[in-house]
């Protein structure tokens, strides 16, 4: 129902939706670019269309109060963003406990403007043997979803090309706040 649900108010709201998925029962999914706080709701309603649960991280602030039920029975896991200690290996450790799951990760970490992208979610789908894929969020087309997988081969640099070449069309709301697609040396 929830599928149904949420297909029907992407449409309503002028959205076309693309989900083009592995077979795989393990995933990583990226989303890019974020710069708004409306691509969280609306990759929300992405998340119910597919059939794998569905978690994803966010900075810890976020989960205060009366938000930590809402977000972890939505999928959300909180991040503390001043240690990251630990961060991968708590995260492979989820997936190893598990038989099917998708994690999804906004690797700009942020929606103002950066250098550089966070690389936990290629050291992530390394350590899980999972694909990495490619999500989207294109206001200027209004189109949403997932439309490419991508296998991490161990270089990081040449699968870092092959992901910017996937966005480089790809419109935020506010573009102004989308910074290029690389991972600080």
């Amino acid at each position: 129902m929830l599928k149904f649900l949420s297909k029907v108010i992407l449409k309503i709201l002028g959205w076309q939706l693309t989900i083009d998925l592995p077979e795989n029962k393990k995933l990583i999914l990226i989303g890019a670019p974020h710069t708004s706080n409306w691509d969280f709701p609306l990759a929300l309603l992405a998340f119910w269309t597919i059939e794998t649960p569905v978690y994803w991280v966010a900075k810890i602030q976020m989960f205060r109060g009366p938000l930590h039920y809402v977000f972890t029975a939505l999928g959300g896991i909180p991040v503390d963003r001043s240690s990251a200690n630990g961060f991968i290996n708590q995260i492979a450790d989820k997936f190893k406990q598990t038989d099917t799951m998708a994690l999804a990760i906004a690797p700009e970490g942020t929606r103002a403007k950066t250098q550089y992208w966070k690389s936990g979610f290629y050291f992530i789908a390394l350590e899980v043997s999972a694909p990495i894929c490619l999500g989207y969020i294109d206001y200027k087309t209004k189109t949403l979803g997932f439309k490419s997988a991508l296998y991490p081969t161990g270089d990081i640099d040449a699968d870092m090309i092959t992901i910017a070449d996937h966005y480089q069309d790809i419109v935020g709301k506010h573009p102004e706040n989308q910074g290029p697609i690389k991972i600080r040396k």
